[in-house]
């Protein structure tokens, strides 16, 4: 049963400094947003906003905290996803995710394999050999005319639906204010994103680690989910205080942990907004990996079961996405269309 102390941490995890001298260290730095939100004065947004410009410059990750999202909101979302994912697997089979144009439903362990290769065939070997030990649930847009939701009934999951909308408006919101800091921290105006970004075309994710002997992910390149970037423009994710999550020291290639910390939210760059800034704003490699596990017999261990959920945002799907102005002479990458990048990017993604 998913249960309230796992979002407890009993010690804080120290906060280094980086130190700027030393291009080898590596610290993924806390931000108090609410300078942010709560601000009377641009030059108050612009302090808060350098701090974040100044991170995604440097690892391309931030803990976010005091970033207006209510405790108990998340905590009742982590509750809905756990619910969700205790379905039999036969039930939860019938909202499977179909096409990465609407990249909605339901995603069963083995199905995605997440790596930096964009090659088909190289991904499916992967995936043979090593897929990523996960289970997700994926919620767009649901007045999409188009393209549907896969929702349980209320019977199976009371509460889940109207949670997910709610929740899905709630990280749009804070995405929005993110962007905000990020257009007065690159001297854009505050604005500039605004309408880059307001049709809402993300993508909320539940996802469900479960229990695994640690053998299983002791197979060359294994891991809950291997290493990888984000297609988008950010991620908000929401951990819980199992942990797991790694992040790449971009000068040394080592993989430093993401410990969670209480009420932050850990907030990194995609690969469009690295693209859309001229890779002034870094998309960072991160994996999941096995935390401690517990010894269940003479041979063998135990990893606890793991949530987390995380919110993918990105621009308007008609956005073209070219070089924004203060990041460079020479543009690195050609324009390229928001919608079919990120759905380029799904395409090859899962099987």
């Amino acid at each position: 049963m998913f249960t309230t102390y796992r979002f407890k941490v009993l010690i804080r995890p120290t906060v280094f400094k980086r130190n700027l001298s030393n291009p080898s260290s590596f610290s993924i730095p806390v931000v108090n947003f609410a300078r942010f939100r709560t601000a009377s004065s641009l030059q108050e947004k612009k302090e808060t906003a350098v701090e974040i410009v100044s991170a995604f410059k440097e690892c391309g990750f931030v803990y976010l905290s005091n970033h207006g999202i209510s405790p108990s909101e998340v905590l009742n979302t982590f509750h809905r996803s756990a619910d969700f994912f205790k379905l039999p697997y036969d039930t939860k089979r019938k909202f499977a995710w179909e096409d990465p144009r609407s990249n909605r439903g339901y995603v069963e362990v083995g199905r995605e394999r997440v790596t930096q290769s964009a090659d088909p065939e190289e991904i499916k070997a992967l995936r043979e050999k090593a897929p990523d030990c996960k289970e997700t649930m994926e919620i767009g847009r649901d007045w999409d005319t188009t393209w549907k939701n896969q929702w349980p009934s209320e019977t199976q999951v009371p509460g889940f639906k109207q949670n997910m909308l709610d929740f899905y408006e709630t990280c749009h919101a804070l995405h929005v204010h993110v962007m905000q800091s990020i257009a007065i921290g690159l001297d854009l105006g505050e604005h500039f994103f605004d309408q880059k970004i307001n049709e809402k075309y993300h993508n909320l994710r539940l996802l469900s680690y479960p229990p695994i002997k640690t053998n299983l992910l002791e197979n060359e390149g294994q891991a809950r989910a291997g290493a990888h970037s984000d297609y988008g423009t950010l991620t908000l994710l929401f951990q819980d205080a199992v942990g797991g999550l790694e992040v790449q020291n971009p000068h040394s290639g080592e993989f430093v942990p993401a410990i969670p910390i209480p009420d932050t939210i850990v907030v990194n760059v995609g690969d469009l907004l690295a693209r859309w800034s001229n890779d002034v704003l870094r998309s960072t490699l991160h994996r999941v990996v096995a935390p401690t596990a517990q010894t269940i017999s003479d041979t063998a261990r135990l990893t606890p079961v793991r949530q987390s959920i995380a919110f993918f945002c990105n621009p308007n799907f008609s956005a073209e996405v070219s070089c924004l102005p203060n990041c460079g002479d020479i543009p690195k990458y050609p324009p390229v269309n928001a919608g079919d990048y990120i759905v380029g990017r799904l395409a090859v993604t899962y099987t």
